[in-house]
């Protein structure tokens, strides 16, 4: 996998904890929307202040969002990519999931996952996602069992 340049690019990080995804992806030139549930936003906007320069602050908002409620304060297919880092675990939120990445997509639109699959309801996401989109893995890191993939609208295989 090549490099991306996320300057000027509109990004969004789902299930953000700590933000850190979003504070370098901010740091790299983004205009990043970091979200995550109403419980997990006083620490995470601490954590945007405390760790991006006063200048680029205001290209990081910090905004709620739970998957599949309130879509609607998203504009749909407004971002250029969708990152989220260790966000498959809970099989219950996997419709909502995928129901919001397909509200916040357009057809050039990047997600970007990285996660490990520790057990067989992550390979159901996988195939789900598969159902909705072309995915690609385009990283493991063995040492870590971490995968990251790729997915988008339509069959596009762009490297970068």
């Amino acid at each position: 996998m090549g490099g991306i340049d996320l300057r000027d690019q509109s990004v969004i990080e789902l299930g953000a904890g700590t933000g850190l995804l979003g504070i370098v992806a901010t740091l790299l030139g983004a205009r990043v929307t970091i979200t995550d549930r109403a419980a997990a936003l006083e620490f995470l906007e601490s954590n945007v202040q405390a760790n991006l320069p006063s200048e680029l602050r205001p290209r990081a908002v910090v905004k709620e969002l739970t998957w599949g409620e309130d879509l609607g304060n998203f504009p749909p297919g407004a971002f250029d990519f969708i990152l989220g880092a260790d966000i498959v675990y809970l099989e219950e939120t996997f419709a909502e999931l995928l129901q919001t990445l397909e509200h916040l997509c357009s057809e050039q639109t990047v997600i970007l996952l990285s996660c490990r699959i520790r057990y067989e309801r992550d390979h159901k996401f996988l195939k789900m996602l598969r159902g909705r989109f072309s995915v690609y893995e385009v990283h493991y890191d063995s040492s870590k069992d971490v995968h990251i993939y790729k997915a988008q609208r339509g069959s596009r295989k762009d490297d970068f």
